[in-house]
């Protein structure tokens, strides 16, 4: 019988797995090497979509997840953390336009929300873009697509899953997996605390391949680097998701934005002294693409960058569930943790608790890699 979880990563996976665990009874302690929200959840933008996903499998995966953030929002009053303002894309080039239409048609094959508009209808939605910066037609929207405010989730989250008794053990990094007789006994963390565990959750995003290292097993990764801008607090009106030729972004809040290309991605660098810092040519190529698509924001600044490390397994699909040679270790590592995780987290929750969710699971099995 499983008493007592130990999930390891404070994150949105974390997060919403000890959430999940505890509603449904479980006694769970959740530690984190830092902060929870301190790692790739708190530097994310967070877009929540099904937009191109492939396998059929992933798309099916992503869309549930998507209603799952609409059922907690309507489940919990002050949830200002989610927003469903849908997406706007379009492309600057035939070769892009192309990929862009057959990325439409096939996400209208799976009965996913699209449509295209003209550059007057984009306006009527977006009507502070520059018109110049819009095609006259081809602009691909998503309604149903958005983003959410990940450290107010992850904040709720936790909230809950405490007041139902859960531990929050932060700044305490994992040292040590004890296993005897093809299962987990007990997490040993830096300090020196040993947690005995009848179940463990590796939601530890991208530091996953270590901690499943400690339990013995190989999980392929090929982690990123993600840069993201944020500007200071702007007055134009901007309530979607754009991806535009030259810049992606969003609202973050309190008038700010969020900006990013995945060209800036490759800006970051480590310097001579270990730290990741970004090339800030790159950065001002960003704000100025912004500036041009958003005319009303060139007075903007930039007010920081951060860096966040995507946790991609090697084969870019998710791992979800328990780990067949080592049954009481469990996985919920993916990108796309801000569409999946309150979806994905609950699949593995109850699977970890006994129940059977092995038709939902099974195409994101650790033992597929």
């Amino acid at each position: 019988m499983v008493e007592h979880v130990v999930v390891i990563g404070a994150g949105l996976y974390g997060a919403a797995v000890t959430a999940s665990l505890t509603r449904r009874g479980a006694r769970v302690t959740v530690v984190d090497a830092g902060a929870p929200a301190g790692g790739t959840s708190g530097a994310t933008f967070s877009w929540t979509n099904s937009c191109g996903k492939k396998p059929r499998p992933y798309h099916d995966l992503s869309v549930a997840g998507m209603q799952a953030h609409r059922q907690l929002a309507t489940e919990v009053s002050h949830s200002d953390w989610y927003h469903e303002g849908g997406n706007l894309e379009w492309a600057a080039a035939d070769a892009e336009l192309e990929e862009l239409r057959e990325k439409v048609d096939g996400v209208l094959n799976y009965g996913y929300e699209a449509r295209w508009l003209s550059r007057a209808e984009t306006l009527r939605l977006e009507p502070d873009i520059d018109p110049a910066g819009l095609p006259a037609d081809g602009i691909a929207y998503f309604p149903r697509e958005g983003w959410i405010e990940p450290t107010r989730l992850i904040g709720h989250l936790l909230s809950s899953a405490v007041s139902r008794g859960a531990e929050l053990v932060h700044d305490d990094p994992v040292d040590r997996l004890e296993s005897t007789a093809g299962l987990v006994r007990a997490v040993r963390l830096a300090s020196g605390r040993r947690l005995s565990a009848d179940a463990v959750v590796n939601c530890a995003g991208p530091q996953a391949a270590r901690i499943a290292e400690l339990a013995g097993l190989v999980l392929p990764m090929r982690n990123t680097r993600g840069v993201l801008i944020y500007t200071s607090p702007v007055a134009v009106s901007v309530s979607r998701v754009i991806h535009a030729p030259h810049v992606h972004l969003r609202p973050d809040g309190a008038g700010r934005l969020l900006l990013h290309t995945p060209e800036t991605d490759s800006a970051a660098y480590v310097s001579d002294a270990g730290e990741v810092r970004v090339e800030q040519s790159s950065v001002a190529r960003v704000l100025e693409a912004g500036r041009a698509l958003y005319p009303g924001i060139r007075a903007a600044t930039v007010e920081s960058v951060r860096v966040g490390e995507r946790p991609i397994p090697g084969d870019g699909l998710p791992v979800l569930g328990r780990a067949v040679d080592l049954p009481n270790f469990h996985f919920a590592v993916s990108h796309s943790g801000a569409t999946l995780s309150v979806h994905a987290g609950d699949l593995v929750a109850a699977e970890v608790l006994g129940e059977d969710r092995g038709d939902a699971l099974a195409p994101f099995r650790f033992e597929r890699l």
